[in-house]
């Protein structure tokens, strides 16, 4: 099976312009983004995608794959989209990896790659099984409830399955849930048909582009993984990553 890992990264972020570019440690964020994803066994091959001259030049300067996309795409699936028709290939799967996650583990990579040779997959992503409660209602984080085939069938920022007669402190004695974290894996044929689609109406309402995807009768399988994401939002959220290191 052959997987391209791509990696969106636009400019214009409303919480924290040109994130992509921010210094790490002395690398920058997407340098660190393409370096763990390049890690990943299960990818063929990794690429940037961008909207911006200066992430562009900046990629080619480390020796990284880049090619220029749309300022307009709504989402990084849209620009994933653009993307793979940039860079040709017979791939079989795309995977959509975030730019904004500059610890990513090469094997949440891997995890997700290892669901797609399953029968009649259209996409894929990752969740973590939620252990604190805290983490459960925090609607920052996205929950997912999942089939006896282990496909999504709801995304929610609000903690669901709702645990009639328990108090909510003992909600995670009485049900395993878990937390979306936010890779996609998708066969290219449907990325061309999802990028179609007009939003939908659980979109909207809960803004959430996956539930337009299951809203129109698509499937998607899941990977649990045991490493926690760390997104960076905001210059805040950088601070609290580099007080770590």
């Amino acid at each position: 099976m052959k997987i391209l890992g791509i990696i969106p990264a636009r400019y214009a972020s409303t919480r924290f312009p040109a994130k992509a570019l921010a210094d790490i440690a002395g690398k920058s964020m997407v340098q660190r983004v393409y370096e763990q994803a390049r890690q990943a066994g299960s990818l063929h091959g990794v690429v940037v995608a961008t909207d911006h001259e200066a992430i562009f030049n900046h990629v080619q300067s480390f020796g990284g794959q880049v090619v220029m996309t749309s300022p307009d795409h709504p989402s990084g699936t849209d620009r994933c989209f653009e993307a793979s028709q940039g860079v040709g290939g017979d791939y079989d799967f795309l995977i959509n990896i975030q730019g904004d996650e500059p610890f990513i583990q090469p094997e949440q990579i891997d995890t997700l790659a290892s669901v797609l040779s399953s029968p009649g997959v259209q996409l894929a992503t990752l969740v973590r099984k939620i252990e604190d409660a805290e983490d459960l209602f925090d609607p920052n984080k996205v929950r997912v409830i999942l089939n006896v085939f282990h496909e999504a069938i709801y995304f929610s920022r609000n903690p669901i399955p709702y645990v009639r007669g328990a108090e909510r402190e003992a909600w995670l004695q009485k049900h395993t849930f878990y937390q979306h974290v936010g890779m996609y894996a998708y066969r290219p044929d449907i990325l061309a048909e999802i990028t179609r689609l007009p939003v939908s109406s659980l979109e909207k309402a809960e803004s959430l582009e996956q539930l337009r995807w299951i809203e129109n009768g698509y499937r998607i399988k899941t990977a649990v993984t045991a490493h926690e994401s760390m997104g960076i939002d905001t210059p805040e959220d950088l601070q609290k990553v580099l007080g770590r290191l």
